[in-house]
């Protein structure tokens, strides 16, 4: 289809000289504004990896993944305190892939028990990330995140240590998880007051449900400073998928010990009301002839400022079916993101500045 008719956000060299896209060439986009290029769907490891799934099952996504060009795997330390990594390490040591050829993050913060082994001191940072490191039986990751912000660690040592991990050459670049737009912004301006490294990207939630930061708070930071997004939980855990239309089903992930909440999230009254929105939902992705967690996925990747969609699945056919959002990019025209924002009725507006 014409380019001008595709919604944002698209790179130059995706359109041809006849002004028309090549999907071929529309699965990697840069890393907000930094030089690294990722894939534009990537591979997550929360609940799955070292706990819900088995190694064996690990490897198989893995290699689904990488063979059909994703290059983005993303875990945490805390993540099945710690097994996500070593399941994550031994399937890139097993597979004997070019460290060149992917992207690894993982996330600091929850590093153990004891008071200095969680947070984003100096301490914490270099420590948590070697050990990271270890888990991953790597010599670096392409970016490290701070898994959320700490009031109790000034915003300069942060910065400091993560200017510090960069130039020792554990870490290529850095970013923010689930940080508000107030505190990356405080982040750039020390980084640039003290001639530090600034965070390239924001790892935020954001499906039909959760919306606000990333349409409206992230692309002005993206546009201001660069700083691009990464996110995740594009099915609402599941939610939007339809598999708790029903209740919830035992081997489901809201009926994991440690995962109350989303249960109680599927059986609140809000909950209700977004799967009646899913089944509106379901109808629109039959018309366009494809699935409801395509549709999701799309949807998301549609957005301004997103380098890239993190997937969360247990199954090899989840990630096949998953993966085929891409396939449905071209039907992300105006006609059916203001046909989406019809049946959500949530479609957040920025708030203008009033002029004195």
């Amino acid at each position: 289809r014409p380019a001008a008719d595709y919604p944002n956000p698209i790179h130059v060299e995706a359109v041809n000289r006849h002004g028309f896209i090549t999907f071929q060439h529309c699965l990697n986009r840069n890393l907000g504004k930094s030089g690294l290029r990722v894939s534009c769907l990537g591979l997550g490891t929360w609940v799955t990896f070292g706990s819900q799934i088995s190694d064996e099952m690990a490897e198989n996504l893995m290699t689904i993944a990488y063979e059909n060009g994703v290059n983005l795997f993303d875990t945490a330390e805390v993540y099945a305190s710690g097994r996500a990594e070593i399941t994550l390490g031994n399937v890139i040591k097993k597979k004997g892939w070019r460290r060149s050829s992917f992207v690894i993050t993982t996330k600091i913060y929850w590093g153990g028990q004891a008071e200095t082994e969680r947070g984003l001191s100096r301490k914490h940072i270099i420590e948590g990330l070697r050990g990271s490191l270890s888990r991953l039986q790597l010599d670096y990751v392409d970016i490290v995140f701070a898994n959320r912000n700490d009031v109790n660690s000034p915003m300069e040592e942060i910065v400091r240590a993560m200017t510090f991990v960069i130039n020792q050459g554990m870490a290529m670049y850095w970013g923010t998880s689930r940080w508000s737009a107030m505190e990356i912004m405080e982040a750039y301006s020390v980084a640039r007051q003290f001639n530090l490294i600034p965070p390239v990207c924001e790892q935020a939630e954001y499906h039909y449900f959760q919306r606000d930061k990333v349409e409206v708070q992230l692309p002005e930071l993206y546009h201001k400073i660069g700083v691009g997004a990464m996110t995740w939980s594009p099915l609402a855990c599941g939610l939007i998928t339809g598999k708790y239309s029903d209740g919830v089903p035992e081997c489901s992930r809201a009926a994991m010990k440690g995962y109350q909440w989303l249960k109680e999230r599927v059986n609140s009254e809000e909950g209700r009301r977004q799967l009646a929105k899913i089944k509106e939902l379901h109808l629109l992705a039959d018309r366009l002839g494809c699935t409801a967690a395509q549709l999701a996925i799309a949807w998301c990747l549609r957005s301004e400022g997103v380098s890239s969609v993190l997937l969360g699945v247990s199954t090899a056919d989840q990630l096949i079916e998953n993966l085929g959002a891409l396939q449905i990019l071209s039907q992300m025209n105006p006609q059916t993101i203001t046909e989406i924002d019809a049946l959500l009725g949530n479609k957040p507006h920025a708030k203008k500045e009033s002029r004195a």
